[in-house]
């Protein structure tokens, strides 16, 4: 693949995210998508073989899942493992919040495509699971279920906090990423009853 091919392709992602993100794929067209990015209808087909595969490739390049996927849960204490978790998934949200439009979208309505979403995603709950499962083993974390005490994790981790329809809720200033991730982690940690520093 060329330099030019690889731009092109790019930009053609690019715009596929922006209006997914926005529209949803099922009111996104591959017209759309290359008067977006400046390309040629055809160039979808050459390098993707048409809208759902290049849904696909928006996973492929832009899911930030071999930093945790490809890491040994064992490598962790349990405690580690999820402040890795907090951290990970806040950055993500707040570096890449089109994709996290896409996926939301994509799990309320309950798609075929999420399969394919669940390839990258689930690694890293996977994960979590375990060490939340390790740290109730060696006395770290206190709680009754190993799946109530998960998803609430996971809600907690990919609630929506800066959409429009909560501002009315806002007191403060907007909180640094940072902040929000030191927040999270005690708020988690809190909840688990970790008594640790």
């Amino acid at each position: 693949m060329t330099t030019g091919d690889a731009d092109i392709k790019i930009r053609i992602l690019s715009a596929a995210k922006k209006l997914f993100a926005e529209n949803g794929f099922d009111k996104t067209t591959v017209r759309q998508i290359c008067e977006e990015a400046g390309a040629n209808v055809a160039l979808v087909s050459y390098h993707f073989g048409g809208k759902e595969n290049m849904f696909y490739a928006l996973f492929d390049y832009y899911f930030p899942n071999n930093q945790i996927a490809e890491l040994d849960p064992m490598q962790l204490d349990p405690v580690e493992g999820v402040r890795l978790i907090v951290r990970e998934v806040t950055n993500f949200r707040y570096s890449d919040y089109q994709l996290i439009n896409i996926i939301q979208q994509e799990v309320i309505m309950n798609t075929d495509r999420i399969e394919k979403i669940r390839k990258h995603v689930m690694p890293m709950w996977g994960k979590l699971r375990y060490w939340l499962k390790e740290g109730r083993e060696q006395g770290l974390f206190q709680f009754n279920s190993l799946d109530n005490t998960l998803f609430s994790i996971i809600g907690t981790l990919l609630f929506h906090r800066n959409s429009q329809y909560w501002a009315i809720l806002h007191e403060e200033e907007r909180s640094s990423k940072e902040a929000i991730v030191e927040d999270l982690t005690l708020f988690i940690l809190g909840g688990l009853y970790y008594r640790g520093e």
